[in-house]
């Protein structure tokens, strides 16, 4: 078991400077793009091809010129999340979301190099996503067999608000309703058994995550 100070730097790539950072908003966003043409192909919904290329004309034109910036590549996921949120919720229903979410994450399973099983994978990536944000976490467990994670203040709804603010419209009431889905996917994706909790702790929001390679005993602690 590990125990982190929620302040401390979560690994070397968040740590490391801005590179590491900006490589995982593109990778993010790639996922998320990829991931919803996959959706829209498995669903056949060819009727909604036209307002798809819109969608990806609009990502597509507000990435940053040249290498970009951290701020202008996580500027233009943040939209990109949005734009495609508001597009699955309005074609397919927002019941959909997690179908999406689970299509994201079979791409990310295919381009990510980390092996499957090991319970640390998916929550170290989960990690790294939160501080992208500059959210405060804190490992419990830190193990390949069982690995959690809990973050006590996610900061991902305070950009939210900024970004609001600029004027990017948001579909969603909450950023849990995308989030749940797509770390339950991700953590699955590995071949791993995935449980949350939702939290509300005096810092703010937050969840605590579980990833274990063994499906948990009925009523053990968790």
């Amino acid at each position: 078991m590990t125990d982190r100070n929620l302040t401390e730097p979560r690994d070397a790539a968040a740590g490391a400077g801005p590179a590491p950072r900006t490589a995982l908003w593109k990778r993010r966003l790639f996922e998320a793009e990829a991931g919803l043409t996959r959706f829209v192909v498995e669903t056949r919904a060819g009727a909604h091809l036209h307002s798809l290329l819109k969608v990806k004309a609009a990502l597509f034109a507000a990435l940053p010129p040249g290498s970009g910036t951290e701020a202008e590549w996580k500027a233009a996921f943040f939209r990109g999340q949005a734009l495609m949120e508001q597009f699955v919720v309005t074609h397919f229903g927002h019941g959909q979301l997690a179908a999406w979410a689970a299509s994201n994450s079979a791409v990310y399973a295919a381009v990510d190099p980390a092996p499957k099983h090991d319970a640390t994978v998916p929550l170290e990536r989960l990690d790294r996503q939160a501080g992208l944000y500059g959210s405060a976490t804190a490992w419990e467990e830190h193990g390949p067999d069982r690995a959690v994670l809990r973050i006590g203040h996610c900061a991902i709804w305070d950009y939210r608000e900024l970004a609001r603010g600029r004027g990017v419209p948001l579909t969603l009431a909450s950023p849990c309703e995308y989030c749940v889905p797509a770390t339950t996917a991700m953590i699955t994706a590995k071949g791993l058994h995935a449980r949350h909790e939702l939290t509300r702790e005096v810092e703010g929001p937050g969840c605590r995550w579980s990833a274990e390679r063994e499906l948990p005993r009925p009523g053990s602690a968790d």
